[in-house]
């Protein structure tokens, strides 16, 4: 029983560092919730089989760990085709930016680095928040 419960134990620390570094996924249906009550939203689109998503993850993730206030969404299509057709993706990754209005203002598809996204949440005014 102690090497069974050793054994849990080392699982679960694994579960829980194999997304260390990486933003963590949000539910598409909790994310509209926010979009469009008075500040922007960054979501991510892609999968967590998809290995320029993956990069894509790790390179928000910082971004959101210096920038804390940035409103930056994991959406996670790989297994949520309906909400990857409601948003009317087609290749991932891709990235979508809503005003604060709630109205998309920007999308991308591809890989994006952090100059680059720096450059984005400036001119989209994430800065602002």
């Amino acid at each position: 029983m102690k090497i069974f419960s050793l054994f849990l134990l080392s699982l679960l620390n694994l579960s829980v560092f194999a997304n260390e570094g990486t933003i963590s996924e949000t539910p598409y249906n909790f994310a509209k919730i926010y979009i469009g009550h008075g500040q922007p939203y960054f979501l991510e689109i892609g999968s967590d089989h998809c290995p320029s998503c993956i990069t894509m993850g790790k390179t928000l993730y910082t971004v959101k760990k210096e920038n804390p206030k940035y409103n930056i969404m994991y959406i996670n299509v790989g297994n949520d085709r309906t909400t990857a057709q409601q948003l009317k993706v087609q290749m991932i990754p891709t990235q979508i930016i809503y005003d604060a209005h709630g109205k998309e203002v920007y999308r991308h598809v591809g890989k994006l680095d952090e100059i680059e996204l720096d450059e984005i949440f400036e001119k989209y005014n994430f800065n602002k928040i």
